[in-house]
């Protein structure tokens, strides 16, 4: 879908949404690691996620998927 910085992303996409603490325009692209259950992946950063904590990413479904199956619902990351 569309997200906060203009662009069109999918599900299979390896991106993330931002806190709306942390989240500005400027942000929009930069890439993150993220490092969850002895994975690390890059993610874009591409939207805000007003529901987020200040330390929390909303990962796309394809990104969660590789640190843990979808039904977990969260996990606990480093980024």
């Amino acid at each position: 879908g569309l997200g906060a910085c203009g662009w069109t992303n999918s599900n299979s996409d390896y991106i993330v949404a931002m806190s709306a603490s942390r989240y500005t325009s400027s942000v929009c692209g930069k890439m993150v690691s993220i490092t969850a259950n002895g994975k690390t992946h890059t993610a874009e950063v591409v939207d805000e996620c007003p529901g987020c904590s200040a330390n929390s990413l909303d990962m796309s479904p394809t990104l969660f998927s590789y640190f843990a199956d979808e039904s977990v619902g969260v996990i606990s990351i480093e980024w």
